[in-house]
């Protein structure tokens, strides 16, 4: 595992001028956001049993949990026989570094990444319709030609129940509660997606569906985290979880797999409101091995992979046909808001320099 991670970095590195490759990730009871690679147990491409007999190989960009990398991918490798290899990073790096090596792709596929923050990178990516689209919510179709969904991750609130005491957490108006200040865990938004997305929530929620109402709130809550921003996704859930910091707004995965674990943990979906962001796997143009990385797509859409995913690594599936995992809550307990993904997109540059120099009064 180790020396084919240290293959990844020694290709980005040579591709790139290098010595060190940044934005490595974390690690966590059972889940979300990278490192490498790995070997499983079966499952179908496109609902039907590979039969190994394709080979060769698969490089991944991912900001996924160590965990949830080496488990999914381990199964890969054994359902396909293709050997995969993984470099973490956050979505932010991965873009930046996808940007860099378009003349000369070094990786084939970018895997999650929520489909508001690649959507203004979406010319670096090749379309590709996987097999398994019919089998979708219709919300979640692939309907751009090269924004594959794999998943759908709902921004939440995560609370050590430790630490809590008797302050009551039910949404984003509760956060703004004297004694929190100081000890709310939230990352920069320009560097991890799960805090743009907790942003844009944040703005439709807290403005009644008008983001631009939104920012009286967001100027209060940035009082609250008292001068404290985190440089990724992976510091708010596992700063929660360790007692560091009394809540932290982060998805679902993030903190799910801390609940699921038994940790003084519990998963607060925001009574304001909550947006289900749809998450990405992108085949990126020019790769080295379209053909693996259109058969790893396929792969993590069918039915037994998003199975298997859901209940074990705690990621909502995007199929009709597999039913959300016990540790999650119902679809139909949540209040369950929308926002314009298109508008959304269009003014992410804007709404990170907004949130910059709100936090830098």
């Amino acid at each position: 595992m180790k020396k084919r991670m240290l293959s990844v970095l020694c290709i980005s590195a040579m591709a790139l001028g290098l010595t060190a490759c940044g934005g490595g990730k974390e690690a966590a009871p059972a889940d979300n956001g990278a490192k490498e690679e790995v070997k499983s147990e079966a499952a179908d491409t496109g609902d039907k049993k590979d039969d190994k007999a394709g080979g060769g190989k698969l490089i991944i960009y991912s900001p996924l949990t160590e965990s949830m990398i080496d488990s999914m991918l381990s199964k890969f490798e054994e359902d396909t026989g293709i050997d995969a290899e993984c470099l973490a990073m956050g979505t932010g790096d991965a873009l930046k570094r996808i940007q860099t090596e378009a003349d000369s792709p070094q990786a084939d596929v970018l895997w999650s990444g929520t489909i508001g923050t690649v959507k203004n990178k979406s010319e670096y990516f090749a379309d590709y319709t996987c097999v398994n689209e019919d089998a979708f919510y219709d919300e979640y179709k692939n309907t751009e030609g090269n924004l594959t969904r794999f998943d759908t991750i709902p921004s939440v609130i995560m609370v050590n129940t430790d630490l809590i005491g008797d302050i009551e957490i039910k949404g984003y108006e509760d956060l703004l509660n004297p004694e929190l200040k100081g000890k709310i865990a939230f990352a920069d938004p320009a560097a991890s997606s799960s805090s743009f997305e907790h942003l844009v929530n944040m703005l439709y929620a807290m403005g009644e569906g008008n983001p631009e109402n939104g920012w009286d709130y967001v100027k209060q809550f940035c009082a609250q985290l008292d001068g404290k921003l985190l440089g990724g996704s992976s510091a708010v859930y596992k700063g929660v979880a360790d007692g560091e910091y009394t809540v932290g707004l982060t998805f679902e995965q993030g903190s799910a797999q801390y609940v699921g674990a038994g940790a003084p943990v519990k998963t607060v979906y925001m009574e304001e409101g909550v947006i289900f962001r749809g998450d990405g796997v992108y085949i990126i143009k020019g790769c080295p091995n379209e053909e693996n990385a259109q058969k790893f797509v396929d792969w993590l859409t069918s039915q037994e992979v998003q199975e298997y995913m859901n209940n074990t690594q705690y990621r909502r599936t995007i199929r009709k046909d597999v039913p959300a995992g016990d540790s999650m809550e119902p679809m139909e307990n949540i209040s369950v808001i929308q926002d314009d993904e298109t508008d959304t997109a269009e003014h992410k540059s804007e709404w990170l320099e907004a949130f910059k120099d709100i936090f830098t009064e």
